[in-house]
């Protein structure tokens, strides 16, 4: 297909766009996504790409050269294309988008979609219809808040259910529930009751402190009136633990009001800019995350601003919508996300930039903590540079979304041949290299059959079960050979024995070399000449080859030992040994009768030198 064509296919499809709200994809010959957006008038939206007149960078210019087709939906209002623009570039990863990158995993506390949800910490947000609340700047204080509600509320924060657990056994050492052993454990709380501590702990982890202590207070005194003086004790007890952990909030405003606070700041340098939020609730400041955002040359500090509160109301977050949103300066195009805040909100929710004041002085700290954060990045680069960490090591980390550097990578494989002698393997590589010392060997145990799942979750409980009981390293990527299925019972098997979310996980299936990740349905498309693929397929091929060497060891010493123990007298015990002297039956078999019996014994030895005679 010639250019001038494709240019006219684009522009017979621009020319009958409506003027609606939507979202626009620009794809190249290859079907691959180049860029998604969205835009309150689609015609006039996506024409403006296309007009000469238009002026933009070399980064707009070449992707435009690049588009071959150009697909939209249309949406009822901007919000609603507000949240479907940020679900299409979570989904296709468009290399013209802005990305972001996080210096680190950020901890969540989770609460569960159950009857009696669990309330714990976690690094990996998953969606299946749990509640995350965070990002929590430091492990220290979402730890503080745990331990505020373990003390307030009696609450088990375990990340394990109680029907993992097994009273007839000892304590496991690893993740279990110490308060369940002693019987002691929120598990066994009536539901309803279960229910209303839950409510509260949510209103908790929003920063609704105030009414809580309120109504707290109401509690105690009518249990105190009641007579009730262990209930009016307990009550009494929360609320200290929640007088002392609202005391360590800082105050940041003089009334005690919800906001957030957005400031961004761009290193052209670098090339990366970095968006600082600060969570103020109830006059409190309760939290800051950052974020980093690449792809952003051309692009203005209004624009990037834009995408890092819309990504941040959009995204994983499952943000609580404030009274009042502040930012560091005016967005390219508000409207969206006016309206996304009004949708969830069921109010108007003011967006402005202040100028003087107690908010202008919040949105200069932000801006200082987001100077900190790119020096720190610009120190890390430096530092991966001296290090010289592999090329294929930094770009796996670019291309995934992995918390780290994968430095070192364990991956494994399974090997069987139609069930039988079913094996596996573990090859290692540091820094792009295999290390072969650390290489593991696994007979399969509880499978029978087939079962290439089954296996895959066997051999990794095994493996990090003995990580996590001999403080064995932990390694920074664990890679799997195969796509969703495999991935599904490696993170199964690792969510069983508490050890998912220490490092990352993937899956690497064969036909397309795609790479499934946790959490996404859709794969991740390595570029086929990037070293990064070229890596993770090194450690594939020599996990298999390492799998089928030992099947073909322990099938060929099965069939010699079959040989040699249907002659009379030689068990499977006499056959290892004989083996074991000689080195294979060919040997044996050449062996005259005196120095076969001075190992076996004179009858024996005389019935195998008969065997290979006849």
């Amino acid at each position: 297909m010639s250019e001038d064509h494709v240019r006219i296919d684009v522009s017979e499809k621009v020319a009958n766009l409506p003027l609606s709200p939507g979202v626009y994809i620009y794809k190249d010959k290859n079907g691959s996504v180049l860029y998604v957006g969205k835009a309150k008038k689609l015609r006039n939206r996506v024409r403006s790409y296309f007009q000469e007149s238009r002026p933009v960078d070399g980064r707009i210019k070449t992707m435009v050269s690049k588009i071959d087709d150009l697909e939209v939906v249309i949406t009822d209002s901007e919000a609603e294309a507000l949240i479907l623009e940020n679900n299409f570039i979570k989904q296709y990863q468009p290399r013209y988008n802005i990305m972001y990158r996080d210096d680190k995993s950020y901890p969540y506390i989770c609460i569960t979609k159950e009857s009696k949800p669990r309330v714990f910490p976690t690094r990996t947000v998953i969606k299946d219809g749990s509640k995350y609340f965070g990002p929590y700047d430091s492990v220290i204080n979402m730890k503080r808040m745990l331990e505020t509600i373990r003390k307030g509320f009696d609450l088990c924060t375990c990340a394990v259910s109680i029907k993992n657990i097994d009273r007839t056994r000892s304590i496991p050492k690893w993740h279990s529930c110490f308060d369940d052993y002693l019987q002691n454990c929120s598990g066994d709380w009536d539901e309803e009751v279960y229910q209303s501590i839950i409510q509260k702990v949510e209103r908790l982890l929003n920063g609704q402190t105030d009414q809580l202590l309120r109504e707290l207070k109401e509690e105690m005194q009518i249990a105190s009136d009641a007579l009730a003086f262990e209930e009016a004790a307990k009550i009494r007890d929360s609320l200290v633990a929640f007088e002392r952990y609202s005391k360590k909030m800082k105050m940041v405003a003089d009334k005690k009001v919800d906001r957030d606070v957005f400031s961004l700041i761009i290193d052209h340098e670098l090339s990366e800019a970095c968006g600082v939020l600060f969570k103020v609730r109830e006059g409190k400041l309760i939290g800051k995350f950052h974020r980093f955002l690449k792809n952003i040359e051309g692009l203005s500090q209004e624009v990037l601003l834009q995408s890092f509160v819309e990504d941040y109301y959009t995204g994983q977050y499952t943000a609580a919508i404030p009274d009042e949103v502040y930012i560091s300066n005016a967005l390219e195009d508000d409207e969206a996300l006016t309206q996304y805040l009004y949708q969830e909100k069921g109010k108007k929710v003011p967006v402005h930039v202040p100028q003087i004041g107690e908010k202008a002085q919040l949105i200069k700290m932000a801006k200082a903590n987001a100077r900190l954060h790119l020096n720190e990045r610009r120190l890390e680069k430096e530092k991966a540079e001296r290090d010289r960490i592999p090329h294929a090591v930094k770009e796996l980390k670019e291309h995934l979304p992995l918390t780290r550097l994968p430095r070192r990578i364990e991956c494994f494989d399974n090997s069987n041949l139609q069930g039988s002698d079913p094996v596996a393997s573990m090859v290692c590589f540091v820094d792009a290299k295999p290390r072969k010392s650390e290489y593991k060997r696994f007979n399969i145990k509880t499978v029978i059959g087939p079962d290439d799942f089954a296996s895959m979750k066997e051999i990794l409980t095994r493996r990090y079960s003995k990580v996590m009981k001999d403080g064995l390293q932990i390694p920074d990527l664990i890679v799997v050979d195969g796509g969703k299925g495999q991935l599904s019972s490696a993170v199964e098997a690792l969510k069983e024995i508490g050890f998912y979310g220490e490092c990352d996980i993937i899956g690497l299936a064969k036909r397309l070399e795609e790479v499934f990740v946790p959490g996404r349905s859709e794969p991740y498309m390595i570029p086929k000449k990037s070293t990064a693929l070229k890596l993770l397929q090194q450690a594939r091929d020599e996990a298999h080859r390492f799998a089928i060497t030992f099947h073909r060891q322990k099938r060929s010493k099965r069939t010699l030992v079959t040989e040699l123990t249907d002659i009379e007298g030689v068990g499977e015990k006499t056959a290892q040994k004989l083996l074991k002297e000689f080195g294979s039956v060919k040997a044996i078999q050449k062996l005259e009768l005196t120095e076969l019996q001075k190992v076996t014994g004179n009858k024996v030895g005389e019935n195998i030198f008969n065997y290979f005679q006849s």
